[in-house]
């Protein structure tokens, strides 16, 4: 349903690695140090986006198994499984340097303005992230103070698109689905929870390649963030 038909909500929560952070850009240059590290894998070795394709089909398989573990965790066991597949020689170095890399992704350029002025527009802010607390917390610092709670699968004890993660963040933000607007980069996680909770839902689309589900279209879509706003005033919310 177009925007325009629908009630201001009260907060606006995000995903955060690849819709506020430079999650794509920054997994590609950890996986490229890692893959260039070992002299004798260098003439064999996959290209970081297509290592990149193992390790999202590890990682999100892991995440629906395992909810309950860290995904600092998840993501040393994605590697390794990753790189055993394609037959790489695995060292526990390489978990910490994917791991540690995650905190130092920067945002997007134009991710500090638009919250800032999504702030000032009167809306809160909150994050659901699939990661851990420690982890996450490196990145919120660089998002200008503009983000209100972050909630995290850690917190949820469940991984996105889990009702669950969706449903511990609404009720410690106090509010129904009718009061959020989901805004996100992810078709496979955040659509899919969209469709099946029934929350509204604004798609960052930074084409990427990311196809839509076959069966949910989100309410609106835009380039990059700073087109929120723009959006927003159109439905005669700012």
């Amino acid at each position: 349903m177009p925007l325009t038909h629908l009630p201001r909500p009260l907060w606006l929560t995000f995903d955060c690695y690849g819709t506020l952070i430079q999650w794509d850009e920054g997994l590609q240059a950890a996986v490229a140090r890692i893959l260039s590290s070992d002299p004798d894998a260098r003439q064999h070795a996959p290209t970081p986006a297509q290592f990149l394709h193992v390790y999202d089909g590890h990682e999100h398989r892991l995440e629906r198994e395992q909810p309950g573990r860290r995904f600092a965790d998840i993501g040393s066991e994605a590697l390794r499984l990753a790189m055993q597949e394609l037959e790489l020689d695995y060292r526990p170095e390489y978990s910490e340097m994917l791991v540690s890399s995650i905190s130092a992704m920067p945002p997007f350029p134009e991710v500090v303005g638009a919250l800032a002025e999504l702030k000032e527009a009167g809306f809160r802010t909150c994050i659901i992230s699939n990661t851990d607390d420690a982890i996450i917390a490196g990145n919120v610092a660089q998002l200008g103070g503009h983000i209100d709670r972050v909630v995290t699968a850690e917190q949820a004890g469940a991984y996105k698109p889990s009702r669950r993660i969706f449903a511990h963040a609404h009720a410690s933000l106090g509010v129904t689905t009718d009061e959020v607007v989901h805004i996100c980069a992810s078709p496979h996680l955040d659509h899919a929870a969209a469709r099946d909770i029934g929350f509204r839902c604004v798609w960052i689309d930074r084409g990427t390649g990311r196809k839509l589900l076959p069966d949910y279209r989100p309410d609106a879509t835009v380039a990059t963030l700073d087109r929120v706003p723009d959006l927003f005033r159109d439905a005669g919310w700012l």
